[in-house]
C-alpha cells in the first residue's frame, strides 16, 4: 500500500507527521512512502533525507495523493481553501489529529467521502498504546515552550540571585492543571529556578506535582472531577466556586500563571476571572494554553498578547509548531506505531476495530460515523 505525506497547509505549521526515520520503519513493514517535495523542511528534515530513506518524492499534494491508500497528517484535512479533503480517494486511511468532538462538519465529510478516519486524539490513555498518545507527546511540547515564553516575557529573573548588590527572591509560578503539559511547565519553570504551585482537579496528580519539586495545592474540602481516560471532567456549580476561591487566593502572589485545563469536546472551564487579573501585580504573565477552545482566562484572545490591567495575558496557538523538529519526530514516532497496528506480515492493511487501541480510535469507516462517542456528540 502507498502511505502519503505532505506538506501542513495550517497557518504557522512547520510539522510534519512523518520523518524520515519513521519512512525506513514503514518500508521495513511492506510499504511505500510518497512525500510532498519540501514538506519536512521547515521541521529539519530536507527532500534528500527522505529519498536517502527510501521514499519518493512527489511535486504537488495531487501527486502525492494520487493511489494513496494511506494518508499521515497532523491537522486534519481543511474542506475549503484549499479542498485537501477532496483529495483523499475514496476508501482510504487517514491517521490525523481531527477534532471529531468540535468539528462535526469534518467527520461528516469523512464519512460521506467513505474515509477510515483514526483520530490521534482517541487514541486510548492505555499503557500499550503510550508510544501512540500524539496528544501527549505534543502537550510536552507546549507545555515546555510556555515556561520559555513566560520566562521571557516577565520582567524579571526567575532564579534567585545572591549578589554584591542584594539577594533577588525568586520568581513565583502558579501552574492550573497538571496533565502533560502541566507536568512539564512545573519542570521547566523549576529547572528555570522559579517556585512554583500548582493546581488540579485530579487528586492523583498531587503526587507526580510534589515529586517536580512544586507544591500542590489544596482546599479545605475537597474539588475533585476526574473523568473518562483519567482527563478533567466538569465540575459541579458549587465545587467550581471552591476552585475559584482557591485559586483567587493563590494568585495574587503569582509572577506567573500557566493554565493548561480543557475538557475533551467542551469549551475549556474559566479559571481566572478578571477580577483575578486585577489581583496580581503589574507586569506578571498569563500564558492560556487553552486559548483554542474558548481559553482559562477572561481575558485571554486566542492568538493575541494583550495587556490586561497592567498583566500580559498570552492566548499561544499550536505552540508544537515553534519546536517542529522535536515535535515532528515525537509525532512521526507516535503514527508510524499507531500505522504498525494496522499492517499484517507482508505489508497488507487489517482493520481490526476489535483491537483495543485501533477499535476506540476510528471516527469514521465504510461510510459511517463508527465512534459512539462521536456519534452521540454529533446527534446532540
Amino acid at each position: 500500500m502507498k502511505v502519503a505525506v505532505v506538506k501542513e497547509t495550517r497557518p504557522g505549521e512547520a510539522r510534519v507527521a512523518l520523518v524520515p526515520q519513521g519512512v525506513q520503519v514503514l518500508l521495513k513493514a511492506g510499504l511505500s512512502v510518497t512525500v510532498e517535495a519540501g514538506c519536512g523542511l521547515s521541521a529539519g528534515a530536507p527532500d534528500e533525507d527522505y529519498v536517502e530513506a527510501g521514499a519518493t518524492l512527489a511535486g504537488s499534494p495531487e501527486e502525492a495523493l494520487a493511489g494513496a491508500g494511506m494518508v499521515l497528517h497532523i491537522n486534519a484535512p481543511s474542506l475549503a481553501d484549499p479542498d485537501e479533503l477532496g483529495l483523499l480517494g475514496e476508501g482510504a486511511i487517514l491517521l490525523s489529529f481531527l477534532d471529531p468532538l468540535g468539528n462535526p462538519d469534518r467527520i461528516r465529510a469523512l464519512a460521506s467521502r467513505r474515509i477510515t478516519a483514526i483520530s490521534m486524539e482517541m487514541v486510548p490513555r492505555i499503557t500499550r498504546a503510550q508510544s501512540m498518545d500524539a496528544l501527549s507527546s505534543q502537550a510536552t511540547v507546549a507545555g515546555y515552550k510556555a515556561a520559555l515564553m513566560a520566562a521571557d516575557s516577565l520582567p524579571k529573573l526567575l532564579p534567585m540571585f545572591t549578589t554584591a548588590a542584594g539577594t533577588i527572591r525568586p520568581a513565583k509560578a502558579l501552574i492550573l492543571g497538571a496533565g502533560v503539559a502541566g507536568l512539564q511547565a512545573i519542570a521547566t519553570a523549576r529547572r528555570l529556578g522559579a517556585v512554583v504551585e500548582a493546581f488540579d482537579v485530579r487528586p492523583a496528580v498531587k503526587e507526580q506535582v510534589e515529586s517536580l519539586g512544586a507544591t500542590f495545592l489544596e482546599a479545605d474540602e475537597e474539588v475533585t472531577a476526574e473523568g473518562e481516560g483519567g482527563y478533567a471532567a466538569e465540575l459541579s456549580e458549587d465545587q467550581h466556586k471552591k476552585e475559584l476561591e482557591l485559586i483567587a487566593g493563590a494568585i495574587k502572589a503569582a509572577d506567573i500563571v500557566i493554565t493548561t485545563a480543557q475538557i475533551p469536546g467542551r469549551e475549556a472551564p474559566l479559571l481566572i476571572t478578571e477580577e483575578m487579573v486585577k489581583s496580581m501585580r503589574p507586569g506578571s504573565v498569563i500564558i492560556d494554553l487553552a486559548s483554542e477552545s474558548g481559553g482559562n482566562c477572561a481575558t485571554t484572545r486566542m492568538g493575541e498578547t494583550v495587556i490586561s490591567h497592567g498583566v500580559q495575558v498570552m492566548g499561544p496557538v499550536n505552540l508544537p509548531a515553534t519546536i517542529p523538529v522535536h515535535a515532528s519526530q515525537m509525532y512521526s514516532k507516535n503514527i508510524v506505531t499507531l500505522v504498525g497496528e494496522l499492517v499484517k506480515e507482508g505489508g497488507g492493511i487489517e482493520l481490526d476495530f476489535d483491537n483495543d487501541v485501533v477499535g476506540p480510535a476510528t471516527v469514521t469507516h465504510g461510510g459511517e460515523i463508527v465512534n459512539e462517542r462521536v456519534k452521540s456528540a454529533l446527534e446532540a
